[in-house]
């Protein structure tokens, strides 16, 4: 059946600026790092995919290492993007990134501007796509000079392959350096997507004040800590959940003290009217230095109850110092 979208969805979503450029985002973001893969079920992600649209969120992020196998998050997404989003393409932002290991020798990881350029055409034809609107180094490169993986970024842009370019996981020292080298260069850095969640707040010893000096948006990743800011932790750890199988959050990192924060955490969003996850997204958007949040989902649900987060994210001053004495 040929797919039709929501003419009213851009009725309640939240769109916010991204630092000081043109371009606003939904509040909230579709990641494909998981469940888009050629292991998942093509008809579940592809729901996951309408629903997100129709309920306004014009984001989809990818990596060239998504899947699995990595390389099938971009095939999968770009077939239904052909078959039923083509229509919308200029209402689409479509994002991709390289920087993680992608293929064998030397020239298939971290920030060369062999690897990135290379990569880069691999994701356009893997998603039979003529450019994408942002484009990320994935994680900075130790080796390889800033000066080069900036201007392979640069480059890409004139080439006419992305229109903004990001970076992701910089700490803010780097991330400094490499907003002021992209200004220099004429390609101002859009946005940078750090990990960043109530469990994890890094970002906050310096990189938010640099994004928000440079006038560059921020995207959240992992927003709900690899699932502990859900009710799914609560009573232990569940058989079919990620610490259960060891997949990004180890069983280990679910300690007694961990569970009795959670706990807390939830009795305050109980009184909020949210669940836990939905407040976990509403205090990141609390701070207006961030532009959307990156969620992830398996399943159309999931989705649909994170969207609800946008009905509250306002926060009192005793509902933050209450969050901010059980998370420090």
């Amino acid at each position: 059946m040929e797919y039709i979208a929501n003419s009213n969805r851009y009725t309640d979503m939240m769109y916010r600026r991204c630092g000081n450029s043109g371009i606003k985002l939904s509040a909230l973001s579709l990641g494909l790092w998981h469940n888009f893969g050629d292991v998942d079920v093509v008809e579940n992600y592809r729901n996951i995919l309408h629903l997100a649209f129709d309920s306004g969120i014009t984001h989809f992020d990818l990596a060239n290492n998504y899947g699995p196998p990595p390389g099938s998050a971009e095939t999968n997404f770009g077939r239904i993007f052909h078959e039923d989003f083509k229509a919308y393409r200029d209402e689409i932002i479509i994002s991709t990134k390289a920087g993680y290991t992608m293929w064998d020798g030397p020239y298939g990881d971290w920030g060369s501007k062999k690897y990135l350029v290379s990569s880069l055409d691999q994701s356009l034809k893997r998603m039979k796509l003529d450019y994408v609107d942002i484009f990320y180094h994935h994680r900075p490169d130790p080796e390889t000079p800033l000066e080069e993986s900036m201007a392979a970024l640069d480059l890409i842009v004139r080439q006419g392959k992305a229109l903004y370019v990001g970076l992701s996981n910089y700490r803010a020292p780097e991330a400094a350096k490499a907003f002021e080298m992209l200004k220099q260069m004429g390609t101002p850095c859009l946005i940078h997507q750090p990990k960043y969640s109530m469990f994890e707040r890094w970002v906050e010893g310096g990189l938010l004040d640099a994004v928000e000096q440079y006038g560059v948006g921020c995207i959240p990743f992992s927003p709900l800590a690899q699932g502990l800011l859900t009710n799914k932790y609560l009573n232990g750890i569940p058989a079919d959940s990620r610490a259960a199988v060891g997949h990004f959050l180890k069983a280990d990192m679910i300690t007694p003290e961990r569970i009795n924060q959670i706990k807390a955490l939830n009795d305050i969003a109980a009184e909020r009217n949210q669940s836990l996850a939905q407040m976990a997204l509403a205090w990141l958007l609390k701070d207006n230095r961030v532009t959307s949040v990156l969620i992830g989902v398996s399943k159309p649900s999931q989705l649909s109850d994170s969207i609800q987060c946008l009905k509250n994210i306002e926060f009192s001053i005793d509902e933050l110092n209450a969050i901010e004495l059980i998370i420090k």
